[in-house]
Order: C-alpha cells, then sequence, then structure tokens
C-alpha cells in the first residue's frame, strides 16, 4: 500500500460492524486529511467486510484469517503499514474536528516522545473522564494502574483540570499514536497477552529503551468502552489480573518482582474473595486462574526481537510514584487524582532524571 501522508490511523475490528456504522465516518470526516484510514478486521463473521466495501470504499482494509486477539490483531497488520506514526484505535470512538494534528505536532516536536495519547471522555456521560485512559495513566509500587481522572471506578468530571501536556508512565491502547520506528524497534506488543494491559507494557518498554510516553489534552475523542468484553465478563477479569503479573515479570529484574509478588498474592486472593459479594463467583475464580496461568506464561518466549533494555534502572520510576492506590483509595479516601502525591508534581519527569 502506497501512500504518502505520513501517519495511518489503523482500528482493528472484530465483529464491531455496530461500531463502524456509528464511528467510523466521524473517523474519516476528521481525520482523511492528516492520515490514511484503514481498518485491520481480526476475522468477523458479522458483516463487517461487506459493510466496508459497500459504504466506506475509502477506507483501506487488512483481513486477517483468524482472531490473534488486540495484540496479534496490530502486530499482523501493522506489517503490512508504511508510515512514520501509527494511531492505534478503537472502532467504539467517537473522534472530534482536529483531533489528530496536535498529536502529529506533539510528536513532530519532541523527537524523544515514543508515543502519546489524547484526553478521554465518556461517550455516554460526556462531561466526565473515560475508564480507558482518562488523562494518561501511572502505575502505583505494587503494579496496580490508574489514571489522571480516573481511579479504579471513580471517574471525574473534567473541568480542564488535567489539560495540560506532560509525560506520563503509560498511554492508553484505545487510542494511542507511536511512531512507526518505536513500534518496530521493540518488536511490537507481547501476543501473550492477547489483550488488555499490553499497552501499559509496551509504554514501560519505550521508557526502558529511553523515550518519553506523554498525553495531550489537546485532542479529545469520546470512548463507549466494553466494546469488545464488558467489564462484567470474568474473561476481562481473567486478562487484567493474568497480564499485569505478565507486565510486571516483563519489566522487572527477578529481585523486584519477587518482592512485589509477595505481596500481589495476598491482595489479589482478597480481591478474589471480595468478587464473592460483589460480582459472584466467576470472577473470584478468574483471578485464582490468572495467578495459575501467568506461571505457565512467565517464562514462555515473548516473541519479540527485544534490544537490550535495562529492567533495574527503570525500578526507580516505582520509588517515585504512589505507594498503593488501594492504600490511599480504599483506607485514605482519595478519590481524586490530583489529591494524590503524584496529583501536583510532575512525576515521570521527576523519576527519569534521577536515573
Amino acid at each position: 500500500m502506497n501512500n504518502t501522508k505520513r501517519t495511518a490511523v489503523v482500528i482493528l475490528n472484530w465483529n464491531g460492524k455496530k461500531f463502524l456504522e456509528e464511528f467510523l465516518a466521524g473517523v474519516v470526516r476528521h481525520s482523511a486529511d492528516d492520515a490514511r484510514i484503514i481498518v485491520a478486521d481480526n476475522a468477523s463473521t458479522d458483516g463487517s467486510i461487506e459493510y466496508l466495501q459497500r459504504y466506506h470504499p475509502e477506507v483501506e482494509i487488512i483481513t486477517m484469517q483468524e482472531n490473534t486477539g488486540f495484540t496479534g490483531g496490530y502486530n499482523r497488520a501493522l506489517q503490512h503499514v508504511e508510515a512514520e506514526y501509527f494511531v492505534l484505535l478503537n472502532s467504539d470512538i467517537e473522534v472530534t474536528p482536529g483531533w489528530l494534528k496536535p498529536l502529529i505536532t506533539l510528536l513532530d516536536s519532541r523527537p524523544e516522545i515514543g508515543a502519546c495519547q489524547p484526553k478521554i471522555r465518556d461517550y455516554h456521560r460526556r462531561d466526565k473522564f473515560e475508564y480507558a485512559g482518562a488523562a494518561g495513566g501511572y502505575l502505583d509500587r505494587l503494579g496496580f494502574p490508574y489514571c489522571r481522572g480516573r481511579i479504579f471506578q471513580s471517574l471525574e468530571t473534567d473541568n480542564g483540570q488535567y489539560d495540560d501536556t506532560r509525560p506520563v508512565f503509560w498511554a492508553t491502547g484505545a487510542c494511542m499514536i507511536v511512531r512507526s520506528s518505536c513500534y518496530r524497534e521493540l518488536g511490537g506488543l507481547d501476543e501473550r497477552f492477547f489483550a488488555h494491559m499490553e499497552e501499559i507494557d509496551f509504554c514501560w518498554r519505550l521508557h526502558r529503551a529511553g523515550y518519553n510516553v506523554f498525553v495531550c489534552p489537546e485532542s479529545i475523542i469520546f470512548h463507549v468502552g466494553g466494546g469488545t468484553l464488558h467489564k462484567s465478563n470474568p474473561k476481562k477479569t481473567y486478562l487484567n489480573f493474568r497480564n499485569n503479573l505478565l507486565m510486571l515479570h516483563n519489566n522487572l529484574t527477578g529481585k523486584k518482582f519477587r518482592e512485589i509478588y509477595r505481596y500481589r498474592i495476598v491482595l489479589d486472593a482478597l480481591a478474589a474473595f471480595s468478587f464473592l459479594f460483589t460480582s459472584g463467583y466467576a470472577d473470584c475464580k478468574a483471578v485464582f486462574r490468572a495467578h495459575r496461568d501467568f506461571r505457565q506464561l512467565k517464562d514462555e518466549s515473548t516473541g519479540l526481537a527485544l534490544p537490550n533494555l535495562p529492567k533495574s534502572a527503570m525500578e526507580k520510576e516505582f520509588s517515585g510514584s504512589v505507594s498503593s492506590i488501594l492504600l490511599y483509595y480504599h483506607l485514605l479516601r482519595k478519590k481524586q487524582f490530583s489529591a494524590l502525591p503524584t496529583g501536583s508534581s510532575d512525576t515521570v519527569q521527576e523519576c527519569k532524571s534521577s536515573l
């Protein structure tokens, strides 16, 4: 596929025809001047391809013969795309006029940035931040993720309080622009993840390779969320717990991982039993199954042709973040990012400058 545009917006689709019908026209309308629009189809059976061919002949299509998840789907699709910047965009996203230019401009002006995300708001409650990324993500020292504008299930109203363009620890895979050179240098996404938290693992590798990750709130999008797996689905619980451990194992030294894992066994067991009284037995079982399968997966090859990325140096990243988001949220009742120690300081940049 030859094209002179430097950016490619790539939407991974699996049986998401209803989202293509609702949102693809807007993506084309607000993005086509700046980027190629590509739908990579993960072996859909709902008529997605036929819909695209009939109603969106201007959109490029990459078809795959099997569903290899978010990770495998993007890795295979992006092998066929030549562009300076890749935009990984979920199918259940409404973009806004001018959303893409600030992201491209930021990467053009800052070569040290490997990836960034826009500000993400909730499609259904449009003044609220959205769960999957909000205004940029962090990890606490035990590996639990949280965001500017979202801690666990608490979503803040967007009053412009996080409108500064700044470094964060991770950018969401729901909408992330990444340098194609970085994507290829780091081998893409770890396909053992299949889906969920693979973008945090990728961003961590970006940090280890010396790049920054940013949020660019000048760009705004709206996300439906749960388009493939609803948050109440036990499979989502399973993937989140398993992949979180896999991410930590990938990016920490053995000593540091073992130190954290001792805490995680206890905390995750408590989470599992709490599910018995909230969402049910299936979620409880999913947590224990996640730990079992993590132990099987952790020593398997990632399949990534990785450069020699240092692990020990990035452990200082943890020393500058919140010690335990569970403690701050549940015991200290800190429900907003601005109420955390990281809320008023540039934590990631402070940590990186101390390396």
